[in-house]
């Protein structure tokens, strides 16, 4: 039997349009003839979803019973008894109730598929199983259904449903992708603008991966193995000198030719190889990599034709744009072939562009030594006395005379300086014995014999060997000198593009620790204080080998350490580190004093807490105060008479002044235990509704004032019972305040990222965003007050309240108009069914 093959339609978020798109293809499929059925599509209410649904043949769903619930689920066997051409099965990553034959609906796909029927289904990119991390670091939530990689990979086409996260959220705050009482909480958790772009562009590049992998498996098929450009990866490599921008410029235009073209500068500092980058013109062409959409790197390379094909092969580079070398074409004798020849010579299969600029060099001009003298250099420098020494002594004995004796030493002396400025010491000492036994073989008398006749002559040839000694001293202490000022410019480029990063607004300790890595080409970094890690870059070997020479570790301070691994590390790259370490410590050390400062924040606001406390005891407890004790005064006063209806009147006015100042004291008592920090909070797994009731009871409102939604299968809250209470009364009461007569409050109840949110809704006139903090600030209120306004100590309570238990209050705008005050708690154990939720619009 022939296999199904499977077809599936990718999103990046619920409501983008997946089963839409499914039942649009499936009714294609059934105009041209083919037999389909809708084994399972969830319409989750959605009018033209169902409408598309309408007139295709639908399989009945199995109905099992699950902790008292009728849930419905595929029904594998009636579908594979229908045997039709095409299965429409939605959600392809569903777990199914427990009972049914397979865990997941996946297998029943896979069922679906071996016996020979093609599927049609859906799945969201946060449910393949390989981005399960990090679609937890986008969303902050675990998603528990996944689908193997493997099930996605075998599908014979995987087609992209996309929608710009503008549009979604459009979508959303219409109603189409949820009931309004969800609304508002989707746009604030998981419907961010942020989270969907990261999410669209998960997608993407998860479906250009597949795309990649079934490029290369039809090459592999085919037995291509030539290599095939799809996608363009152009590194620039940069010198910090004034080509730099020329060599972007082009590769930006390399990489715009294809789509999906990525543009990489990187710059390698190094003791040897390219002159000394200048610390602005570098900085410069950071930005303009950025602007050209490209990323910049620095590393640290002794080689820097290896270090930069290394890097390039690293970021599987298919172009490599290099400049015409700015050295002079006597230093390019004398030092051999210059970076761009081998970069071509190593780079194999990686292109090489060598990009012709102003700088390159044109002229003959003497050469610039920079760097120490290498083996090369020394071999030269024999050379050149072996072959020069001849080739002079051959012209100098065709014009050789009585009067030339002088010219003739002059120009061996040449001869030994011109050997010493090339190969040093050692070449010159060679020359200088050489070109003594020549002078004295060819040019003194008597004439073809190596003699000396008198000391002056020994002396001479002494003197001969001190000034090639001399000479070649100078070049190699020069040469070490620029070889030490080329290094120190290295460390300096980096420990500026360190603190580059920090002051574009990276985290200190984390830009130091990645770029560290990054420069010294190494495998993985870490920063470890008190036995954890607080920043890491790369990937770390599951088991280090005790000694690894590739593991070094240095002391942050007195609590820190710097791991690295990688490679073993010079003594030169050690001295740079130390320069790193202390700037880690001092990155250390700010942390701490930002925190120590924030601290004294706390207690700045705190006693600015305490003085209005001052204030509302000599002025907001006045009034109500005043209001008794003048009520009760006239009720003892026995010179008037008053009426029933007065008395009473003064009755109620002394119970009411006396109600408030009770609860206005009460609130400073609670202000003060929180300033205090002493509130007592007992923490422990809690209903929702089992807060909720209590505290509709005591505000005395109905269904006709408040509408609740909340999950009958929720989850518990971890939260202090009596605390959330008075949490929940405050907000209440401050959305049935200023909600209009026309519309009621809401309460609706959601789970995010492990922790239950409350919202309280009301559609009054809300409260603007820049003022939206003041209303948790205590003695702060809106408007005029009156004789049962409050000191507006309500919200600041409840604020309170909420942080001691862990949890955050805060305030956001009610689409169409009010103000939404969002409480969010930890959450605890899940709540079995029917345990005291309460139903959309029930009380």
């Amino acid at each position: 039997m022939t296999r199904g093959q499977l077809r599936v339609f990718l999103g990046a978020a619920p409501g983008v349009g997946k089963t839409y798109a499914m039942l649009e293809e499936g009714r294609r499929l059934r105009s041209e003839g083919a037999d389909v059925v809708v084994a399972l599509v969830e319409t989750h209410g959605r009018a033209a979803t169902a409408a598309q649904a309408e007139g295709l043949e639908t399989v009945p769903r199995a109905v099992l019973h699950h902790r008292g619930l009728a849930l419905t689920e595929l029904d594998l066997d009636a579908v594979l008894a229908r045997a039709p051409e095409y299965a429409l099965v939605d959600e392809l990553a569903h777990t199914n109730v427990p009972g049914l034959k397979h865990e997941k609906r996946w297998q029943d796909v896979q069922a679906l598929l071996n016996a020979g029927i093609n599927v049609l289904s859906t799945v969201n990119i946060q449910h393949v199983d390989s981005l399960n991390d990090v679609i937890e670091q986008i969303t902050g939530t675990l998603q528990a259904e996944t689908v193997p990689d493997a099930v996605l990979r075998e599908a014979e086409q995987v087609e992209l449903v996309d929608l710009a996260p503008q549009s979604l959220r459009g979508r959303l705050a219409d109603g189409v992708i949820y009931p309004a009482e969800r609304v508002d909480a989707a746009l604030s958790n998981y419907f961010r603008l942020g989270n969907l772009t990261a999410l669209r562009e998960l997608a993407l590049l998860w479906l250009a991966d597949e795309v990649d992998s079934a490029l290369n498996r039809y090459r592999a098929e085919q037995g291509i193995h030539r290599k095939w450009e799809a996608r363009e990866r152009v590194v620039v490599a940069l010198t910090g000198g004034p080509e730099g921008r020329t060599l972007l410029r082009r590769g930006a235009r390399i990489a715009a030719r294809s789509a999906g073209g990525k543009l990489l500068a990187v710059h390698i500092a190094g003791a040897d190889g390219l002159r000394g980058a200048e610390p602005g013109e570098l900085a410069a062409q950071r930005i303009l990599a950025e602007k050209l959409g490209g990323t910049f790197h620095q590393v640290v390379g002794h080689d820097i034709p290896k270090a930069l094909v290394d890097f390039a092969r690293g970021v599987n580079a298919t172009q490599l744009v290099v400049g015409v070398s700015r050295r002079p074409r006597i230093a390019a004798l004398l030092s051999g072939p210059g970076i761009g020849a081998t970069v071509i010579r190593e780079s194999g299969d990686i292109d090489v562009h060598i990009v012709s600029h102003s700088a390159a060099a044109r002229a003959l001009v003497l050469p610039h030594f920079g760097g120490a003298l290498s083996r090369r250099r020394r071999l030269l420098g024999f050379a050149l006395a072996l072959a020069g020494g001849p080739l002079l002594t051959a012209g100098l004995v065709a014009v050789r005379s009585a009067e030339t004796i002088t010219g003739d030493v002059l120009s061996y002396q040449l001869l030994v300086i011109l050997v010493a400025l090339v190969g040093g010491i050692w070449p010159a000492l060679f020359a200088a014995l050489l070109s003594g036994l020549t002078l004295d073989f060819f040019f003194i008398q008597p004439l073809y014999t190596v003699t000396v006749a008198t000391p002056s002559h020994m002396l001479a040839l002494g003197l001969y060997v001190v000034n090639a000694l001399l000479v070649s001293y100078v070049v190699d202490a020069a040469a070490r000198r620029a070889r030490t000022a080329r290094r120190s410019a290295s460390e300096s480029e980096l420990l500026a593009s360190v603190a580059g990063s920090v002051l574009r607004g990276e985290d200190a300790l984390a830009a130091l620790v990645g770029r560290t890595r990054e420069a010294f080409t190494l495998g993985a970094a870490r920063l470890r204080a008190d036995g954890m890690d607080l920043y890491a870059d790369g990937d770390w070997p599951a088991d280090l080998p005790p000694g690894d020479p590739a593991f070094t570790r240095l002391p942050v301070g007195e609590r820190a350490f710097l791991d690295l691994w990688g490679r073993e590390l010079a003594a030169s790259d050690r001295r740079l580190l130390a320069v790193i370490t202390a700037q880690l410590e001092a990155a250390l050390e700010h942390r701490e004093l930002t925190e120590t400062a924030r601290g004294l924040g706390s207690l700045a606001e705190a006693d600015k807490v305490r003085t209005a406390l001052l204030a509302a005891v000599g002025h907001d407890l006045r009034r109500p105060l005043t209001a008794a004790t003048a009520a009760v005064t006239g009720l003892r006063a026995t010179d008037v008479t008053w009426s029933e209806q007065d008395r009473s009147e003064l009755l109620a006015t002394a119970e009411e002044s006396l109600a408030s100042l009770s609860t206005l004291v009460t609130s400073l008592l609670d202000v003060s235990r929180l300033q205090a920090g002493v509130v007592g909070v007992n923490l422990e797994p809690l209903n929702v509704a089992d807060a909720v009731l209590p505290a509709l009871e005591e505000l005395d409102l109905g269904p006709a004032e408040v509408e609740l939604g909340i999950p009958v299968d929720g989850r518990n809250v971890l939260a202090d019972p009596v605390l959330l209470q008075r949490v929940l009364v405050n907000l209440l009461a401050n959305a049935v305040r200023f909600s209009p007569e026309s519309a009621r409050a809401v309460l609706a109840v959601s789970e995010f990222s492990g922790r239950v949110e409350i919202r309280v809704i009301d559609s009054g006139p809300g409260v603007p965003e820049p003022r939206q903090p003041d209303i948790f600030t205590p003695f702060q209120r809106l408007g005029d007050t009156d004789n049962q306004t409050g000191l507006g100590l309500g919200l600041a309570l409840a604020k309170g309240f909420t942080e001691g238990m862990g949890g955050t209050l805060e305030a956001e705008d009610t689409p169409g108009g009010g103000l939404t005050m969002v409480l969010s708690l930890p959450a605890a154990d899940r709540v079995s069914a029917g345990a005291g939720g309460l139903p959309v619009g029930a009380r």
